[in-house]
């Protein structure tokens, strides 16, 4: 058999599942070509970034892996290798200190994405990987070799292993178009409908309330929401109204449940508890106590009540509920908040949807395609912004980067 530095590995996607694997990779005297079809790698890294840069979350091991819902058994060994523990190790290793704030969420301490990707990529290039931007795969040719749409025109690369981690089909400005789901389909390979994850919603405004409150935030409010199975789930936090809808922190949280009640009833609602420091008791109180004082102007006052809340009551509440004191203070702790469908997938922050994990080994390599390996966003899995998201990246490209090295060291 070659010795490990004659084999080499193409690498298709510059997310942080193709990096994280160029660099195991590349430690290891693998020759590494990443490819990526936008001018510069690590594009949807930064745009998430933006804000914050929330690297994983703080999280106890099982609540964490519970966030991978339905794929958690298939996750659970990949983030028992590399979690959150290991990617903040990564970091520090990096240069990059971190910490937790008081979400639990876990960030570098100068919060930024740009230096730490930028640290990143030159190390990767002293290690010898080679970046091949404005390569667009489309496929194989008849000898089996991968063909990029390139600057100078179409190229065949011929590799001993190939990993790709292309990502989902949100953001597609950013790379991340969906465009390999029928490469592999014409392999025969089982791929999952794309579809959006931690995304927004739409909502049936009235022009008014569009006009008065689109970015506006909702602040301290407790969401909940009961899935298929009984379950409920609640959160403390805030969102924001868009022109369309709601979109934020907060819904992302339920978004996944939201979508499947929608596409499963095609209807589903978000129960809001508008004040969730008083009991529904007090709030009838105080409303029955305004006197000569207009409802508008005792809910302001004396429940706490206004602006863009005391709109949304007024938006979605019928005249009945409106005039009867213990009915709205009901509906002030329960607001039911009917969502209509999802925003369009490509304005997600991620997709649900993917490689079938049913096509894959414990390694990531395609079971009918030896050689091709897969990891990132593009396998069927889904998680909540909050670090979680960015994790599984980081756990399924160190998987796929551990299994290519077994099978190039592995005797035909």
């Amino acid at each position: 058999m070659a010795t490990a530095a004659t084999k080499q590995v193409a690498i298709i996607g510059g997310g942080p599942a193709g990096l994280i694997a160029a660099e195991i990779l590349s430690q290891h005297n693998i020759r590494v070509d990443l490819f990526d079809a936008m001018p510069s790698v690590g594009r949807k890294f930064l745009q998430a970034g933006k804000g914050g840069m929330n690297l994983t979350h703080s999280e106890a091991f099982e609540p964490f892996v519970n966030r991978y819902r339905q794929r958690q058994q298939e996750m659970r060994p990949l983030l028992q290798a590399f979690g959150a523990s290991e990617l903040r190790q990564w970091a520090h290793e990096l240069g990059f200190e971190t910490f937790v704030g008081s979400s639990g969420r876990v960030f570098p301490t100068d919060m930024r994405a740009a230096p730490l990707l930028r640290t990143w990529l030159q190390r990767l290039r002293e290690a010898g990987v080679k970046f091949h931007v404005r390569h667009r795969w489309t496929g194989w040719d008849e000898q089996q070799r991968l063909v990029f749409s390139a600057p100078e025109g179409d190229i065949s690369v011929q590799a001993d292993a190939v990993l790709l981690a292309l990502g989902g089909g949100s953001w597609s400005r950013l790379g991340s178009d969906g465009a390999w789901v029928p490469l592999l389909q014409q392999k025969g390979i089982a791929v999952a409908p794309l579809k959006a994850a931690n995304c927004g919603f739409e909502c049936d405004w009235s022009a008014d309330f569009r006009s008065r409150f689109a970015g506006t935030p909702m602040k301290t409010v407790v969401a909940s929401l009961t899935d298929r199975d009984g379950n409920r789930t609640e959160r403390q936090g805030e969102f924001v109204i868009t022109e369309r809808g709601i979109e934020g922190s907060l819904i992302y949280v339920f978004a996944a449940e939201l979508r499947d009640q929608l596409a499963q009833n095609g209807k589903s609602t978000l129960t809001l508890d508008l004040l969730p420091h008083k009991t529904a008791e007090r709030i009838e109180q105080e409303l029955r106590s305004r006197g000569s004082k207009s409802l508008s102007t005792q809910l302001k006052s004396k429940v706490g009540i206004d602006g863009v809340k005391a709109s949304l009551l007024r938006e979605c509440l019928t005249k009945e509920t409106f005039t009867n004191d213990r009915l709205l203070a009901q509906a002030i702790k329960q607001f039911p908040l009917r969502v209509l469908r999802t925003t369009p997938m490509d304005e997600a922050i991620s997709t649900a949807g993917g490689v079938c994990f049913s096509e894959l080994n414990a390694q990531l390599m395609l079971k009918d395609l030896p050689g091709v390996f897969c990891a990132g966003e593009m396998l069927d899995w889904e998680a909540p912004t909050g670090g979680y998201l960015l994790t599984g990246c980081f756990s399924s490209g160190v998987a796929a980067g551990h299994g290519i090295l077994q099978w190039l060291h592995t005797p035909a």
